[in-house]
């Protein structure tokens, strides 16, 4: 597209933290996502690492990318211009990756059935990082009319795209393609999804200099096509014609796909089974001990074991990297212009609920990009769930597909990209429906963001929003109980977008001097996460029953400091946005501690939360 890419995050789903299969996935692909983006030079300003049962042998590994470009920059992926010349450059094509991600998705593993393991692509960061200095100078040059990058299907999704967004004609002969493997067949040139290439449409006049700046980044291209006017996709192999259709049959017209759908018989019995009918704490030792098992929970712990091995902080741009909120990057360094990225999703509450679910996995991230001061501007995500070809879970999609339209159009919110990745399971075993949503949002000025540490003691405490008594599929029903059942949160989408503004308007006018989201884990964990921060203590009086104010997992919700002088400001900010403000306490000391209830060393809760990963087996 012309953008420099300049961070990502990387949202992980393993199953069990002690079971043997994550033992076998998760230190390559922390190694793989480390290796390869430090190697690139591309900051990893945050993401999660998530433990279920259900993802035992169907790890999820999303990455959303963030890139910067001028608008007027913009490279769009279409073939246009007859006789201009089409382009391949990057790595040679190899068998690897033939039908990496176009077979196996249309497969469901089974004990019993034939061996259809994906060809996994072989990835090499620094002819990547070659490419992308190369493409941007190709940009810079002027040399290109249109590109595009080889992915899914290789190059007959590309050359097919490009000519069915362009003029609609293009000739193309893969024999001229250069190969890391000679014996391959023309379909498997076609077909394979080799990594580190791009394909660019480049007018005559233009190809000596298009050749010349690709030799100087050591790059290798051929001209292996043209651009015509007849409206079709012609593609010889030594003067046999293979290929002759018209491009947008094989880019948009496939086939339509009307799967059976409806409501699982069982999702009655299911959401009947409330979590706020469990057993719970009453006494003040029992929350402590709670709180000191859920924050050494592997969904809570510290993920810093993982996270530490990312770059966070190539090329000196990043302004925030907290894996349990949003990342922040400048990308100018003149203004201080800032973009914040989250991700988020709760698979439990998809399964309770897919479309709140998938709502719910929308607000938390458009919430962390508010609470670290940013505007949110946009959407993307990974839609990751079982076979479609199971009733239930076609249902469960389409009403997470439903939900995300739904919150988009509420809150103002376009979507830019996305994917979606389905037959995550094995035999009847899928995985929960994981609607993974990334937002990222832009700050006018990165010195006024609002971090989710505790700056200093002394400091007033406030919870921004409403607390209800909200505790299925929260992580206190999981980790306490092992359970899943209920409805989740409720969604009131005109109290995020309130909680939204009041949060960038905080920020910018320097009203908080941190902020943290309220959501995985409830008011219990935020306040720890942000005492480990810096090593400030807090002291809190809750209103009503304690153990629904620490463990509650509502929306719409934050908690926030300011210093004695500004919390009427703050007050007065909620009151302007209608948003339900209370304050709880303050900060100081080295416990957390709550008014009548206990009072925990924040060492002790940190060394229990830092223990976690490295005491796993493997």
């Amino acid at each position: 597209m012309g953008a420099r890419p300049v961070a990502v995050m990387d949202p992980l789903r393993f199953g069990p933290l002690d079971a043997p299969d994550t033992h076998r996935v998760l230190p390559g692909i922390v190694a793989g996502v480390g290796g390869y983006g430090n190697c690139l030079g591309t900051a990893n300003i945050g993401g999660e690492v998530v433990f279920d049962a259900t993802y035992a042998g169907n790890p999820l590994v999303n990455a959303p990318g963030l890139g910067v470009l001028r608008h007027e920059d913009l490279h769009l992926a279409k073939a246009a211009g007859e006789g201009n010349l089409v382009i391949l450059y990057g790595a040679r094509t190899g068998g690897d990756g033939i039908g990496g991600v176009s077979i196996p998705a249309s497969e469901t593993f089974e004990s019993t059935g034939p061996a259809k393991r994906p060809s996994v692509q072989v990835g090499d960061p620094f002819m990547e990082k070659l490419l992308i200095e190369c493409t941007l100078e190709l940009f810079a040059a002027g040399v290109v009319n249109g590109i595009r990058d080889l992915g899914g299907a290789g190059l007959s999704c590309a050359t097919s795209e490009l000519a069915s967004a362009g003029d609609g004609g293009m000739h193309c002969d893969p024999e001229r393609v250069p190969l890391r493997d000679s014996t391959l067949a023309p379909e498997e040139i076609l077909m394979s999804e080799s990594q580190e290439r791009m394909m660019a449409v480049v007018e005559p006049h233009h190809v000596e200099e298009f050749l010349a700046i690709c030799a100087k980044w050591e790059v290798e291209a051929a001209v292996i096509g043209e651009v015509t006017t007849t409206g079709r996709l012609e593609i010889d192999w030594h003067g046999e014609r293979i290929v002759d259709v018209p491009p947008a049959s094989v880019a948009h017209d496939g086939p339509t796909y009307h799967r059976p759908f409806a409501r699982p018989a069982r999702q009655d019995a299911l959401q009947a089974d409330a979590a706020e009918a469990l057993p719970r704490p009453t006494s003040g030792d029992e929350l402590a001990a709670t709180l000191k098992t859920m924050v050494a929970s592997p969904n809570l712990c510290d993920k810093s074991r993982v996270t530490d091995q990312y770059d966070r902080y190539v090329r000196g741009n990043t302004v925030l990297s907290q894996p349990e909120d949003g990342g922040m990057i400048r990308i100018d360094d003149e203004t201080n212009l800032g973009v914040a990225l989250s991700t988020d999703c709760n698979g439990r509450f998809a399964k309770l609920d897919p479309y709140t679910g998938a709502q719910l996995a929308f607000v938390e991230s458009y919430r962390n990009v508010s609470t670290v001061g940013a505007t949110p501007m946009a959407m993307s995500d990974c839609l990751n769930f079982g076979s479609p070809e199971d009733p239930d879970v076609m249902w469960q999609f389409a009403e997470a597909c439903r939900g995300l339209k739904d919150a988009c159009l509420e809150l103002g919110i376009p979507v830019t990209g996305g994917n979606v990745s389905l037959y995550n399971q094995t035999g009847d075993t899928a995985i929960l429906p994981t609607p993974v949503v990334a937002i990222p949002g832009v700050i006018e000025d990165v010195t006024r963001r609002t971090p989710s540490g505790f700056p200093a003691a002394g400091e007033r405490v406030f919870v921004l929003g409403e607390t209800r008594e909200e505790l299925s599929g929260s992580e206190w029903a999981h980790v306490i109980h092992g359970h899943l059942g209920g409805l989740p949160p409720q969604i009131d989408l005109g109290a995020e977008r309130a909680l939204s503004t009041l949060l960038v308007e905080a920020s910018r006018d320097s009203v908080v001097t941190s902020a943290h989201d309220l959501s995985d884990g409830g008011l219990a964990q935020a306040p720890a996460e942000s005492s480990f921060r810096n090593g400030v203590g807090v002291s809190v009086a809750l209103p009503g029953d304690p153990f629904v104010a620490l463990f509650s997992e509502s929306a719409a919700r934050a908690i926030v400091t300011v210093t004695t002088d500004n919390a009427d400001a703050l007050v007065a900010l909620a009151e302007k946005h209608g948003v339900p403000v209370t304050a709880i306490g303050q900060t100081g000391g080295d416990t957390i501690a709550v008014e009548g209830q206990f009072e925990v060393p924040v060492a002790e809760l940190r060394a229990a939360r830092s223990a976690t990963l490295p005491a796993a087996p493997g």
